[in-house]
């Protein structure tokens, strides 16, 4: 019988380090996700405007002054 009991706590121990050890913590972990994916879109929207942001405004200028006249 006792021997039993000696299993079943070892056990019970056993499972509750493995819970430990795999639960995860960090309940906020999705959202620091989520934000470094929105940085990183910005990050490149950020470049993109940068290298084509002359030619864009080139574009824009020609349609509105189309339009003007």
């Amino acid at each position: 019988m006792l021997q039993a009991l000696d299993k079943y706590q070892s056990n019970r121990a056993g499972k509750e380090v493995n819970a430990m050890l795999f639960a995860p913590k960090e309940k906020g972990q999705g959202m620091v996700e989520y934000a470094l994916i929105i940085v990183l879109i910005a990050i490149v929207v950020i470049v993109v405007l940068t290298v084509l942001g002359t030619q864009i405004s080139t574009v824009f200028s020609e349609i509105s002054s189309a339009l003007a006249t």
